[in-house]
């Protein structure tokens, strides 16, 4: 038996699924969209399951795909603090009230989009160098991605304050991610047992909306400029953030 059977929720997932696709292909901050409808059909903690074998099968074509662009300092600065974020977040997942922490969540991501958004408007370049910003944005995003898989807004945080170039935003985040999500597999299938054959059989389904998510999403983001796609990851964080916010 399926993990879903009615066809309200396959559409729900189905969407999320080519969701995925579309943000690992480049759109970032539209996952955010996915995280809220995945947690529509199987609450909050038990969609964490369902979502991170896509978001590895989604992440490897990311890789395939961006590899040659990664900036490997950016990605061994991250790495440590994100695994750590990680595992603090399995010692606490279980006893987190969900709502209350994706709103705190969401009013951190939309509070920093507004203070990006007055920089752009005013031109300020800062590009932060401190290393306790990177111990933070590292810690956040490792907390949140094994919490409800909120770490995509927080690492478009840093990679916007870096000034990364388009293709080395993703190409970076591509590998970030790969590690960080294989990372969590063992976590999500011994400790919160969410990673059973049913999810499994659930992920297998989704893989062509997956699939072709991510091929539109190499065409859309392939037509966007460097500068105009600073904008466009911006205003998706920002929509996501406020869907995170009111979804109950």
């Amino acid at each position: 038996m399926l993990f879903t059977d009615t066809l309200t929720n396959w559409v729900l997932i189905v969407l999320s699924a080519f969701i995925i696709g579309l943000s690992k292909a480049g759109l970032k901050g539209i996952d955010m969209l996915n995280v809220t409808l995945m947690a529509i059909v199987f609450g909050g903690k038990a969609s964490t399951g369902v979502v991170l074998p896509l978001l590895c099968v989604a992440d490897i074509m990311a890789v395939i795909y961006y590899h040659r662009h990664a900036q490997w300092p950016h990605f061994w600065k991250l790495i440590p603090w994100m695994a750590g974020g990680i595992l603090l977040g399995v010692y606490v997942g279980k006893d987190l009230n969900e709502i209350y922490f994706r709103r705190i969540m969401a009013v951190i991501i939309i509070l920093t989009v507004i203070i990006m958004v007055t920089m752009e408007i005013r031109k300020t370049v800062i590009i932060p160098s401190n290393k306790l910003f990177v111990a933070n944005m590292g810690l956040i995003s490792g907390f949140t991605t094994m919490l409800g898989n909120l770490a995509g807004a927080f690492s478009n945080i840093y990679f916007l304050a870096m000034r990364m170039s388009k293709n080395d935003f993703i190409g970076t985040a591509a590998w970030v991610f790969l590690v960080i999500n294989l990372f969590k597999l063992p976590f999500q299938v011994f400790f919160w047992k969410n990673i059973t054959l049913s999810t499994l059989k659930t992920d297998i389904w989704l893989l062509p909306a997956l699939a072709s998510g991510f091929w539109l999403g190499l065409k859309i983001v392939s037509k966007i400029k460097d500068d105009s796609y600073r904008k466009v990851v911006i205003v998706l964080t920002f929509i996501g953030a406020l869907f995170i916010f009111f979804k109950r």
